[in-house]
């Protein structure tokens, strides 16, 4: 059966920005200081990539449960990790401590993702969507080729390991960030695959999101 589950719009993300910014721009910092200004601020995302490192604890999840991994379209797996290339979005970065969230936005990969399949079975995740602002990844499923699900919520993101952005040449770095599996993917991998195993929280990996900021 086909679940057609609400599409993620990027007027959510600007809505979001403009709740997060107008209640700082209303007030006065200590010192007569102006709002926090963001440390990154990038319209529009070209380039680069957002990988996963894939846990060690995941991986035994999925050998425990015969489900061997993939990758569909422009997605690879490199030395551990998950590579999906970044095609569009948009993300501001503040200072921590400045802002909650102190980053926003969104991270499109359109065209690439992974797979998981066990038997005659194979479920493909592809056109992640990353919003870091909610700490959710969004994306569509597919069972045997056949729709699943569209802009699903599938992990869940635990920001509290986030390093500070680093940057390097043309290049800006987001690195730390616990991938995990959402309440929405686990019964739904859990009734495709036959089994109980998949849990809310289910820690997948770490992310890093590379931009290009030049």
């Amino acid at each position: 059966m086909r679940v057609r589950l609400p599409a993620r719009k990027t007027l959510a993300t600007t809505a979001a920005a403009a709740m997060l910014v107008l209640p700082l721009s209303a007030c006065s910092f200590p010192g007569g200081a102006d709002a926090p200004k963001p440390v990154a601020s990038i319209p529009t995302l070209v380039g680069k990539s957002t990988s996963i490192k894939l846990d060690q604890g995941f991986a035994a999840a999925l050998t425990k449960l015969k489900l061997t991994p993939g990758t569909v379209g422009k997605g690879r797996l490199a030395k551990g990790s998950l590579v999906f290339p970044i095609t569009g979005g948009n993300v501001t970065v503040f200072k921590p401590g400045e802002v909650s969230p102190y980053v926003i936005g969104q991270i499109q990969h359109v065209g690439s993702g992974f797979s998981l399949s066990a038997g005659g079975t194979k479920v493909s995740i592809t056109n992640l969507n990353v919003d870091p602002g909610v700490s959710k990844v969004y994306g569509d499923v597919k069972v045997n080729g056949k729709t699943a699900a569209t802009s699903a919520y599938l992990f869940k993101l635990d920001g509290r390991t986030l390093k500070p952005l680093s940057t390097s040449g043309n290049f800006a770095t987001l690195q730390g960030t616990k991938v995990e599996i959402s309440p929405v993917a686990a019964p739904l991998l859990n009734k495709t695959f036959g089994t109980k195993a998949v849990k809310p929280g289910l820690l997948v990996g770490i992310a890093t999101i590379v931009v290009r900021v030049k």
